[in-house]
């Protein structure tokens, strides 16, 4: 998520000499000098690399996995430059938790965005923390805005919204692979079945943005009275997909606290 976070940026126009990474290979670190112009510093060459990283930097974005992502702040709390915003990326902490290990002048805002930020089409939750001006919540936005859209919120939804446009794109990965299986068994090759069911839940998705209408609305336009179509959303309907979805988002949600610690 760093990397598409970093890639959006860049495709803005954003100039790379005033950028800084970390990682935690060199490799890694080298491919991003190489690759997109950026000062790249590695953790397997100096326990400084962080500290590093962030000196003198306006923003700071934290794209580590939760479990690190105290750590990390703590690593760096006495390197921030004061009125410094900090933006984590990380799912389930919270900015009260972040907010702790930063100085009193350290902004800090929670972003959620979602994996289509790699192609420029991710949908971003954004919450701020109570440190974290208009200013704040302006440039996080403007920063999101270059790997798709982005929406503010209160932190209280941000857990809720992980578990729908977070997790989601999985969600509907899951639904082709599911039924790029079911076109296989009914004889098409690997290459058709991928091209039919791909094809179509991209059409899809285009032509629910670029009509206007509701979901609900273009089903019943695909759905003739006593057709195919209707069989098949009767037995959708039976194996209750709904009761299903809102499970699968209760256990998503249960974890995002578990993470959190609450």
């Amino acid at each position: 998520m760093g990397s598409a976070i970093l890639s959006g940026l860049l495709k803005s126009g954003f100039n790379p000499d005033n950028v800084s990474v970390s990682t935690k290979s060199t490799a890694s670190a080298e491919r991003l000098a190489d690759e997109l112009g950026v000062l790249s510093f590695a953790m397997e060459n100096g326990e400084d690399a962080n500290q590093m990283a962030v000196a003198g930097a306006d923003v700071v974005v934290i794209a580590v996995k939760p479990a690190y992502v105290i750590q990390t702040l703590a690593d760096v709390a006495d390197s921030l430059d004061d009125d410094a915003l900090v933006i984590s990326v990380a799912a389930g902490i919270t900015t009260k938790a972040m907010e702790k290990t930063l100085p009193d002048d350290v902004a800090v805002v929670r972003a959620m965005p979602n994996t289509p930020a790699i192609v420029g089409s991710a949908v971003t939750g954004i919450a701020a923390g109570s440190r974290a001006d208009k200013s704040a919540i302006e440039t996080a936005v403007q920063l999101f805005q270059t790997v798709g859209t982005s929406i503010v919120l209160d932190e209280a939804k941000i857990d809720a919204l992980s578990t729908i446009s977070g997790s989601g794109p999985a969600y509907v990965f899951y639904l082709i692979e599911q039924l790029t299986l079911v076109a296989k068994k009914m004889g098409f090759s690997d290459a058709e079945a991928t091209k039919l069911v791909n094809e179509t839940f991209l059409g899809s998705a285009q032509l629910l943005i670029e009509s206007g209408k509701s979901p609900q609305e273009l089903r019943k336009q695909v759905t003739s009275p006593n057709g195919t179509t209707e069989k098949a959303i009767t037995v959708m309907s039976d194996a209750k997909l709904e009761a299903m979805f809102t499970e699968a988002t209760a256990a998503a949600l249960a974890r995002a606290k578990e993470l959190a610690g609450e």
